[in-house]
This record gives C-alpha cells, sequence and structure tokens, in this order.
C-alpha cells in the first residue's frame, strides 16, 4: 500500500477496508480539490481533532489536543492579516524549543520519513489541530487583534471612520438641521407657502417617487445561474456574531447545518462575546461538528457586531464570505447560489439575499414589519442594484469576495449600521453591489419595547453614516457621481427625515384643518398633494413587496402605516438623542421573542439553479 493510501487507512480505521478504498477517497478529495485531512474530518464526522491525533499517530509523532496558554516565545504575528494562514508556532517550553504544529496531509509523510531519520526532531515536534494553534494565536496577538478591529478602517481609508469623522460639533450640526427642516415642514402650509413647500417636496415626495418606481416600474429578468459542481466550489466562510443568544445557538446551528455546500468546504465561525458566558458554553456544545469553530471576542470598546467580525477578518479561509444573524434561516442553497453568482460575474463584489420576515402574523407590529422589508429587500434594493446607485445593506446575509473587504478596511466597528455604511464605501470604491435571488427567515420584534431599541439602533446608525460620508461632500461627489450622489442625498436622507416629517407634516396639516384661518388656496391644494404623493410611494412600495411574496393576507395590516410612521418618528427623535449622548452605544436587539414556530412558511420561489 503506497504511504498516502496507508495515512488513510489509519485515519479511517475502522470505517474503510483496504487499499482499493482508500485510493476511492484519496482520488474524492482530489476531485474536490481539498486536503484528505478536511475531507475524512467532514465527511466520516471524525472532527480535526481526532483526524490529527491518528495521523500523528501513524507518523510516530506526539499529539496534543491543546497548545499550552501563553508560550514563552510564542510569535509576534506581524501582518495581522496572515493569521489565517499560520498553522505552527515555535516556542520555549523548559530546555528546549518546541514545534506546534497543524500539518497538511502531505506533510504528513514527509514528517514521517523525516522523523524516522531524526529521533531529536521527533522529540521536539508536537502535532496540534488547528482550532488549537488558532486559539494560541489569539491568546498571544489579543491585543494586536483588538487594535486591528478597531482601525483596520481608518489605517485604510482615514476620512470614512465613524470613530474620526463623527466629532460632538458635527453630531450637534446635523441634530441642529434636521430640527430646522421639521420645524419648516410644520410651518410651511402655515407661513410663507411659496417658499417652503418646494423644500418639503423635495425632501418627501422625491424619495417617495423613487419607492413608487421601485413598486411599479420595470423589474429585471432574473436569469438561471449555472451551478458550480462541488469541486468547481470554493471554501465560503459563514460568520455567525452572537451575544447573549444561548437560547439561539441550537435553531442556529439547525439553520447552518441544513445549508447545501461540501462540508469539507464551509467554514463556519461563531464569534461570541467573551462578555457572554452561556451563550460560549451553548456554542461549546456544538463544536463536535467539524465544520464549527468558536473565536471569543475580547470585552473592550466598542462593544459592536462589526468590531466582531473585524476580529474575526484575519482568520477567514474562505475566498467568500456571508454573515448570518442569530435568528436567520437562510435558504439551504443560499451559498451555492451566490458562489455560482460570484463565478459568473467576476465583477460583483457583494451580493445581498433578499430578507423575509417568516413570524409576521404574530401581531400588528410584525405584520408591518414585514410589509416594510417586502418593499425593501424585495424591491427598493433591486432596483438601485439595477441603475447602479448606492445601496445600503442588510445587516445579514450579506455575501462578499473577501478580498474586496480587507481592500476597503472590513466594517466600521463605530457604525451601529455597519451594513448601510458599508454599502456606500463599496459604491465611493467603484465596487458592484447586486442583489440574490435567495430569501432569509428573520424574526421581527413581538413587542414595541424591543422594536423601539432596534429603530433607534438603526436610525442612529444610518445618522452616522450620512454624516461621515457628507462630512467631505465634493470627495464623495468624486467618487459617486452625481447620479450617485443625488441617490445618496435622497435615499439614504430620506430614511432619516421621511417617518418624522411625514408626522409633523401631518400634524401641520391637522392643524390647518382645524383652525382655518383663510380659504383654501392652490398651495393648500399643493400640501394636500405632497401628503398624497408622500404616503403613497412608500405605501405602494409595501403593497407590491407583499403581493410579490404571494403575502397578500397581510395587506390589510398596512393600513396601519400611518401609525407605524408615527413610531418611527419617535425612534427617530430618541436616536437623535443618543447620537448626541452616546453615538456608539449598541442597543441590541432581542431575539428568540416569537411564539410562532420558525421556519413553518415557505421563504417563496425556489432558488433559481439551472
Amino acid at each position: 500500500m503506497s504511504e498516502a493510501g496507508a495515512l488513510l487507512h489509519a485515519i479511517l480505521a475502522g470505517q474503510i477496508d483496504g487499499e482499493d478504498e482508500a485510493r476511492f477517497h484519496l482520488d474524492a478529495a482530489l476531485a474536490l480539490e481539498v486536503d484528505p485531512l478536511d475531507y475524512c474530518a467532514a465527511r466520516f464526522g471524525l472532527g480535526q481533532e481526532r483526524v490529527m491525533e491518528r495521523a500523528a499517530q501513524w507518523a510516530g509523532l506526539v499529539f496534543v489536543p491543546r497548545v499550552p496558554k501563553a508560550l514563552p516565545g510564542s510569535p509576534v504575528i506581524e501582518r495581522i492579516e496572515q493569521l489565517g494562514t499560520v498553522r505552527t508556532i515555535r516556542a520555549r517550553l523548559f530546555d528546549r524549543e518546541v514545534i506546534y504544529s497543524a500539518p497538511r496531509f502531505s506533510e504528513f509523510i514527509r514528517l514521517r520519513r523525516h522523523g524516522w531519520r531524526n529521533p531529536e526532531f521527533r522529540r521536539n515536534f508536537c502535532v496540534a489541530p488547528e482550532a488549537a494553534i488558532r486559539a494560541e494565536l489569539v491568546a498571544a496577538s489579543e491585543e494586536a487583534l483588538l487594535t486591528e478591529a478597531r482601525h483596520r478602517l481608518f489605517r485604510r481609508w482615514p476620512r470614512a471612520s465613524g470613530h474620526v469623522d463623527l466629532p460632538k460639533s458635527s453630531r450637534i450640526a446635523f441634530a441642529a438641521v434636521l430640527l430646522g427642516l421639521l420645524l419648516l415642514a410644520v410651518l410651511a402650509p402655515l407661513l410663507a407657502a411659496p417658499v417652503f413647500l418646494p423644500f418639503v417636496w423635495a425632501i418627501l415626495a422625491i424619495p417617495a417617487v423613487l419607492r413608487l418606481w421601485a413598486a411599479i416600474g420595470p423589474r429585471r429578468a432574473v436569469d438561471a445561474v449555472p451551478p458550480l459542481s462541488d469541486a468547481e466550489l470554493p471554501v465560503y466562510t459563514i460568520l455567525l456574531p452572537l451575544r447573549d443568544e444561548a437560547q439561539m445557538v441550537r435553531q442556529l446551528v439547525n439553520a447552518v447545518r441544513a445549508i447545501d455546500y461540501p462540508p469539507e468546504k464551509l467554514e463556519v465561525l461563531f464569534l461570541v462575546e467573551q462578555s457572554s458566558p452561556e451563550t460560549v458554553a451553548a456554542v461549546n456544545a456544538e463544536l463536535h461538528d467539524p465544520r464549527f469553530e468558536l473565536l471569543v471576542v475580547p470585552d473592550a470598546m466598542p462593544r459592536t457586531k462589526p468590531k466582531a467580525m473585524n476580529f474575526a477578518l484575519p482568520f477567514v479561509r474562505g475566498d467568500f464570505l456571508v454573515v448570518y444573524d442569530a435568528e436567520d434561516i437562510p435558504e439551504p442553497r443560499q451559498a451555492r447560489l451566490a458562489a455560482s453568482l460570484f463565478a459568473q460575474r467576476p465583477e460583483v463584489v457583494c451580493l445581498q439575499a433578499e430578507l423575509v420576515i417568516d413570524n409576521a402574523h404574530e401581531n400588528w407590529l410584525t405584520a408591518l414589519f414585514a410589509g416594510e422589508y417586502a418593499g425593501q429587500f424585495g424591491l427598493m434594493l433591486p432596483l438601485l442594484a439595477r441603475l447602479r446607485l448606492p445601496m445600503p445593506l442588510g445587516g445579514t446575509s450579506n455575501h462578499f469576495r473577501v478580498s474586496a473587504l480587507r481592500e476597503i478596511g472590513g466594517w466600521d466597528p463605530f457604525n451601529v449600521t455597519e451594513d448601510a455604511d458599508l454599502g456606500v464605501r463599496l459604491a465611493r470604491r467603484g465596487m458592484v453591489t447586486d442583489t440574490l435571488e435567495s430569501r432569509t427567515g428573520e424574526e421581527a420584534p413581538v413587542t414595541f419595547h424591543s422594536w423601539l431599541h432596534q429603530r433607534t439602533r438603526w436610525m442612529k446608525g444610518w445618522m452616522q453614516t450620512y454624516i461621515v460620508h457628507t462630512s467631505r461632500p465634493f470627495e464623495l461627489l468624486q467618487d459617486l457621481g452625481w447620479r450617485g450622489f443625488l441617490a445618496f442625498q435622497i435615499y439614504v436622507g430620506s430614511m432619516i427625515l421621511s417617518a418624522p416629517l411625514h408626522t409633523f407634516f401631518v400634524l401641520s396639516l391637522v392643524v390647518s384643518a382645524a383652525f382655518p384661518s383663510r380659504p383654501m388656496d392652490a398651495w393648500d391644494m399643493a400640501s394636500i398633494a405632497i401628503f398624497l404623493v408622500g404616503y403613497g410611494g412608500p405605501a405602494a412600495l409595501v403593497v407590491a413587496g407583499l403581493l410579490r411574496q404571494r403575502r397578500p393576507d397581510l395587506i390589510a395590516w398596512q393600513l396601519l402605516l400611518p401609525v407605524y410612521w408615527v413610531l418611527y418618528s419617535l425612534a427617530g427623535m430618541r436616536a437623535l438623542w443618543e447620537l448626541l449622548t452616546k453615538p456608539y452605544f449598541w442597543a441590541k436587539t432581542a431575539h428568540g421573542q416569537t411564539r410562532l414556530t420558525r421556519g413553518a412558511r415557505p421563504l417563496g420561489a425556489p432558488v433559481q439553479l439551472e
């Protein structure tokens, strides 16, 4: 039997018979273009630790399941982004230098030959699982990793960081302008209508027209994507940032295990804050799956999701990466579809999957939330992508080329809606973002308290994004061009202004009608027209989105949209106050509150693979 066959036979002891089966599995790993060690760990459920232990025993080498913590002489990593490729650590143990390594399959064969010729080498060489090597690298490089997580964006792009470009003076100026515009909206129908109403029209009606276009305009035909074979598929990384969400781990694990992707090409990184010991314990209980790995993020400011993802970015091995939140249930073939689309369209660096609320029938608030998502992710973002305009991403189910993500500095750890900011930065660098015809089930907040906290954070993050990117308007104009610049002002600005403007403008119309001081004139009619268009565009987008998802049963609830926008206004005012007083505070959304069975309702049409 060949050495390669003998090694594989030793690893799969008791599970295969003879050289022919060993050769079959070696050929299978070669066809998939994966290391046979990863193949055995994933396909036979052995896990990395057992595979490494058996390979080390065959090679006559010492195996250790854990690398001793804080080893003297542990390496100082000069380039943090290379940590994901490090598989060997040299350190002094008592009176000798010891090498801790996670060799690849072919290396075990060479090490066996070398070890038998050099007994001293065997004495000073220890085989350890890759996860153990990585854990020691995290321990040895914790401060450097935290520094990089906080400041990578600033070093790559100094004038696009929420930490630097969000001084208190800018926040106060933004608040003054925003409150001034709201005051104008109230006074417009009462005082100097010819002066004020055109401004209100520009701020309120133009975004509504854009939404109306998304609702009733032509839609892009969805072409079938030729699927990549298992051998052609690249390594794909899934990031799962968690904090205080132990109750969600089992559901999330089940959702990830349902993903249709070769297991030896799937890297699943759970990113759990050190301050969440219950969540750490819940994830540890699931690490018997060889695809799963836990990275514990040190408890340090800012305590945000983007900081945790930046902390993990140097360890990512995949060519592509997707982020899922704790409550997400993606369609099983989403990663395969994304990889196939990336291969077909090399100019695309980011794909946003459609987010669908699957507990919409819980109460009136979840029904309105579902309508909002149906319009936003089903129609509005595809329009922006089709027009090649800046596209604020959703906070989850966004797929990236890892090389592009690293090039632009990763996520902004000081922005509490890092997704919106990242979408704008991609556009500013001329990188193409598109939407993905695949859906992810999401859980809407079921209580007003939870909804208000989440929406306050979102509104504050949009404000942060707007301030940072407009702090140097001429640079923004140069990066985006006139079309992109105006689209950014209209779309991102409208996400901040629309709901409070609706509320205050409606209040002014009610006051005017209740206390008429003069006969109705053309300007009063113009005010009513602004009101109708301002409500009509967003409402049409919601209804069209629900019809597209075949959910007409939720349309009746949308009659409460005026109430929803009043609540939105309340969240906007709280966000403005937080922007001034605690701009980097991350209000965590509580998940797992629904009383409905998640995943019970189909998310829509099947993925378009040939």
